[in-house]
């Protein structure tokens, strides 16, 4: 098994506590209703804290069918959040799973900077290529865009 990390950082015009809620706290009921056409439901096994199983269904026709979460942990101070995607998705036969961490820091200009360490688990002796994990990367903003539109289109969301 091979680790590779990769760091990537974006920027949102939403503050960091709306975009943290929406992603963890709030994501059951978000994430749905934001991306009506990706996201068929969010199941969560209990409340969303550390440990806990969450399991994100897609509608047919996509990539994949669903993904599993196993969250590491949230700090609603510092607005950041770890989890592993530990099944379904992306992994296929490559990929144990990936882990990351994520935080959003309030910008100078308003709105976010969104932080992102990814560590990929590789099987055996696979290894991904850059080019590969900016293709993940693209892959999740088929939700992480609609939610951020959501956000802006919906003021009262997620405060």
């Amino acid at each position: 098994m091979g680790v590779f990390t990769y760091d990537y950082e974006s920027t949102s015009p939403v503050a960091p506590v709306r975009l943290f809620k929406a992603f963890t706290i709030e994501a059951a009921k978000v994430w749905p209703t934001a991306a009506p056409n990706t996201v068929k439901s969010v199941e969560v096994e209990a409340n969303p804290s550390s440990g806990s199983i969450v399991k994100i269904n897609f509608f047919e026709g996509l990539p994949f069918q669903y993904m599993k979460h196993q969250i590491g942990g949230h700090d609603e101070n510092n607005f950041s959040y770890s989890y592993s995607l530990i099944e379904g998705g992306p992994l296929g036969d490559k990929l144990e799973k990936i882990s990351y961490e994520n935080k959003f820091e309030a910008a100078a200009s308003g709105g976010s900077i969104c932080k992102s360490s990814m560590k990929f688990y590789t099987v055996g002796d696979n290894v991904i290529t850059e080019d590969e994990i900016k293709a993940l990367i693209k892959g999740s903003e088929g939700v992480y865009k609609p939610v951020e539109a959501y956000l802006l289109a919906n003021p009262e969301a997620c405060n």
